[in-house]
């Protein structure tokens, strides 16, 4: 039979254990620097792009056709050169740094101090070029980085696992990114862990928390994309609504497979050219960037936030194919190399899925259901990428304040999610296994998966000399 619990004993007992308080105050003070890294890149990005709109309308949008391919080159060359580990979206190195058969040195290679602060500047960089680029994976990457640093300071019967650090930290870039704590909690047990160690969830919840409350410090309690009104979605809205789930079930489950195609090297003629000129890659790249910004008349720079903001203000002025062109620029800027992430990237994208189904909707309910479809294709398509449906439609929900559609959200997110698993594997664990085999690290999730070419040393005058 099992004692009652004695509560006296127990603070005691809590209160004679002042390591125990110390390396808990550590983790906590931790999570704050976290926060305030992620908000620190939210404000050099969001100066980065700044530079970039107005070099933009300065040059009447022709002198990025060479700003931003010199730009992009620029980034890519640093990354290879200096901080290999910084390039991508960054959730991909956190997971590859969950294995448990990692050594330090070798989790090293993947967060770091050294590796966050690259990857602020270098992403804030890929956003001074225009690219089609998010800062929220790199945000888990930057507060997983500033999490990890944190162990060396714990006694050796601490109790708390680089593992628990780790995913605190990558959880915690969610929610500061965002301004979503719950959405970092979700995302912690759905991408990262799978589940939180019982005996430091507290912890790791409280580190998420904290981390979110200094971005609601610095840029207050606001929602991402403002409150929009949701009238009552009746029967009319079903058959849109379904539209918009399977279309961007299908759309993004095609994403992720080119991504991961693309980004581990599968054997083609342009990942060849990638692998044996990487630089002069990233700037053909950047220059198709560039033309596909100047044909959709700036549209498609930058993650596309201000594009959703109009759309769910029904002020859009987007072009007919935008959804198209998105896709296209968000895929090449992923493919050239640039430290950069694809979730905001991909809300734009899901919401230009469902403006285009209101549009086609016609009558009257279009602009009455427009608000409620365009959240509901940004769940179903970020869903459909990451796999992660929960996380997907707690984040919308979140970012638009648009707790009545709460079912709505996770009806689309699930449906997307499901249909993208039918034609894509899940896209950060395929790129993750990707990493540790290149690397040649043990205990990679999947060794099937193939190496990025780059990584096997394949000649060329564009490649870093530590890789020659």
């Amino acid at each position: 039979m099992q004692r009652e619990p004695d509560f006296l004993d127990n603070l005691r007992s809590e209160l004679r254990d002042g390591r125990r308080w110390l390396d808990r105050t550590i983790v906590l003070a931790y999570a704050v620097a976290a926060g305030l890294s992620v908000v620190a890149f939210t404000m050099l990005a969001e100066w980065a792009f700044g530079v970039f709109e107005r070099i933009y309308h300065a040059g009447h949008g022709w002198a990025v056709l060479l700003w931003t391919p010199a730009v992009t080159a620029a980034v890519v060359w640093a990354t290879r050169r200096w901080v290999p580990g910084a390039s991508g979206s960054g959730i991909p190195q956190v997971i590859a740094a969950l294995e448990p058969g990692l050594t330090e040195p070798q989790r090293g290679r993947f967060v770091s101090l050294r590796l966050s602060a690259a990857k602020i500047v270098l992403s804030s960089a890929g956003f001074m070029a225009g690219l089609s680029i998010g800062r929220e994976g790199p945000s888990v990457q930057v507060a997983a980085g500033v999490m990890h640093h944190a162990r060396r300071w714990f006694g050796p019967r601490s109790g708390i696992t680089a593992h628990a650090l780790l995913v605190a930290g990558g959880a915690a870039g969610i929610a500061a990114a965002f301004n979503a704590p719950l959405a970092g909690v979700v995302f912690a047990i759905e991408e990262l862990s799978r589940k939180l160690e019982s005996r430091s969830s507290g912890l790791i919840i409280a580190a998420i928390v904290l981390a979110g409350l200094m971005g609601v410090s610095a840029f207050g309690n606001l929602s991402y994309f403002g409150r929009i009104q949701v009238p009552r979605l009746g029967w009319e809205a079903l058959l849109p609504g379904l539209a918009v789930s399977l279309a961007c079930g299908v759309l993004g489950g095609l994403f992720a497979k080119l991504l991961a195609a693309s980004l581990t090297g599968s054997p083609d003629r342009f990942n060849r050219w990638r692998a044996r000129w990487p630089v002069r890659f990233a700037a053909a790249g950047g220059l198709a960037v560039a033309v596909i910004g100047l044909v959709t008349g700036g549209a498609t720079f930058g993650a596309g936030s201000e594009a959703v903001k109009h759309m769910l203000a029904g002020q859009a002025d987007v072009p007919a194919f935008y959804v198209t062109l998105k896709f296209i620029a968000t895929w090449l800027s992923a493919w050239v190399g640039v430290p950069g992430g694809i979730f905001a990237p991909s809300l734009s994208i899901g919401a230009g899925v469902g403006h285009n189904v209101a549009l086609l909707a016609g009558g009257d309910i279009a602009p009455s259901i427009a608000p409620a479809l365009i959240a509901m294709g940004m769940a179903a398509f970020l869903a459909a990428v990451t796999q992660a449906p929960l996380t997907a439609f707690i984040i919308v929900m979140e970012m638009v304040d648009g707790h009545a559609l709460v079912l709505s959200l996770m009806a689309s997110a699930m449906l997307a999610s499901l249909v993208s698993r039918m034609l894509a594997r899940p896209l950060y664990e395929t790129l993750a296994a990707s990493m540790l085999s290149a690397a040649h690290l043990p205990d990679s999730p999947d060794p099937a998966v193939p190496a990025p070419q780059e990584a096997a040393g394949a000649p060329g005058t564009d490649r870093p000399p530590q890789a020659r």
